[in-house]
């Protein structure tokens, strides 16, 4: 049996074009950064739900990259994840992955990540978040101070009190993320107020749960140019590990920074 911590990345189809919402190529390029940079890992990318259960076989964490909502491809297969779930295996969910309807997907999510986007109280605007500092966590080290233009969505439905959640990421959400009219999507009273608070937004946060797996989400990831930015992806490639329970270094896990042909190479 292999010594080595097993990640296996399901990928949702490429649904935007014009790089975003690069699932496939996403998946693809942080599996393959991981695989060259830590020797105690193996990265496996499914593209799509694994139709054969052994795909999950000795598999320390399961990160899913893939648009979100009523078509959430996690949704036919909650009782199987459950069941894994009980088994301690980590479970992440990037960008749009996040999103599930309320009612049994959004508990279940509470359950396993520690929160998920929730219609008419989370927001899906497209801005500039400056992070100005992180909690002392082993998805932060090494990561600077930055600032970074994406698809951030904030104003997620955590557990009551934050039970068990650490935010890793979070940033203060400007007025001018709010300037659409109240929707699903948009804007609602909860989050207006909670803007005009100045209340940090959590836009990456860490679960361990009491079955002994850990739990993480992310909130960006809309454009795949993005995985450029040293400390995102170094803080991506840190929390990715961190859920399959890999020891992080102290620096966190670097890689070199690609060029654009590089990451295009991907798409």
């Amino acid at each position: 049996m292999s010594e080595k911590s097993r990640i296996v990345m399901v990928a949702g189809s490429a649904s935007h074009g014009g790089g975003a919402h690069e699932h496939p190529a996403g998946c693809a390029y942080l599996a393959d950064q991981l695989n060259k940079a830590v020797n105690s890992v193996e990265v496996v990318v499914s593209q799509g739900w694994p139709v054969d259960p052994a795909t999950f076989t000795d598999t320390d964490a399961i990160i899913v990259y893939s648009d979100g909502g009523a078509g959430h491809l996690s949704i036919p297969h909650l009782e199987q994840i459950s069941g894994l779930v009980e088994q301690g295996i980590g479970l992440g969910m990037l960008h749009y992955a996040v999103e599930v309807p309320k009612g049994e997907p959004g508990d279940r999510f509470l359950e396993w990540i520690g929160g998920y986007f929730e219609t008419h109280l989370s927001v899906n605007p497209y801005w500039t978040a400056t992070f100005t500092g992180f909690p002392e966590h082993p998805t932060t080290r090494g990561i600077e101070p930055f600032s970074l233009e994406d698809e951030w969505y904030y104003h997620m439905r955590f557990r009551e009190n934050m039970q068990g959640v650490t935010p890793v990421l979070s940033a203060i959400a400007p007025a001018s993320t709010l300037e659409r009219p109240d929707g699903p999507h948009s804007g609602n009273p909860h989050v207006r107020a909670s803007v005009a608070n100045g209340e940090p937004q959590h836009l990456g946060w860490c679960v361990e749960r009491p079955d002994g797996g850990r739990g993480f989400g992310f909130t960006g990831g809309h454009l795949h140019r993005n995985w450029a930015d040293d400390d995102l992806r170094k803080f991506i490639l840190n929390a990715i590990a961190w859920t399959a329970k890999v020891e992080i270094p102290e620096g966190g896990i670097s890689t070199p920074t690609p060029t654009e042909a590089e990451l295009e190479a991907y798409l």
